[in-house]
């Protein structure tokens, strides 16, 4: 089973991100900001986390970057979800080498898609 650890500050949005997960058959975990999320990460390493970049305080780009940096967290595909759907957004998104971007509001299918993309589902 494909788990997926959804890192966003708004409670409702990661909920409901982790029921659509689980309707496609993967264990959907939700950490509400940064800083829990990483904690989650440093406990339990998923097969793919679901980043919003638009936090208070750490945001997700800085996430990013201390994802990279945890132990078997190196290689773990990283999706960015954000309300922004400007091209410097997407350009900066790809600059760090993300797995992917889903632009708010987020459907079962951006999700079961993501997944496709970096190969966990098919």
């Amino acid at each position: 089973m494909i788990d997926a650890l959804i890192i966003d500050d708004n409670r409702q949005l990661a909920d409901v991100m982790c029921l659509m997960l689980d309707m496609l058959g993967c264990k959907g975990r939700a950490a509400y900001g940064a800083r829990s999320g990483l904690m989650e990460l440093n406990e339990q390493k998923p097969d793919v986390v679901f980043l919003d970049i638009s936090m208070p305080g750490v945001d997700g780009f800085e996430v990013y970057s201390y994802i990279r940096r945890i132990p078997g967290c190196e290689q773990v595909p990283v999706i960015v979800v954000t309300s922004d759907d400007q091209m410097t957004t997407a350009r900066r998104v790809d600059a760090i080498g993300a797995a992917g971007m889903i632009i708010k509001p987020v459907t079962l299918d951006l999700i079961e898609d993501a997944l496709k993309s970096v190969g966990l589902l098919v």
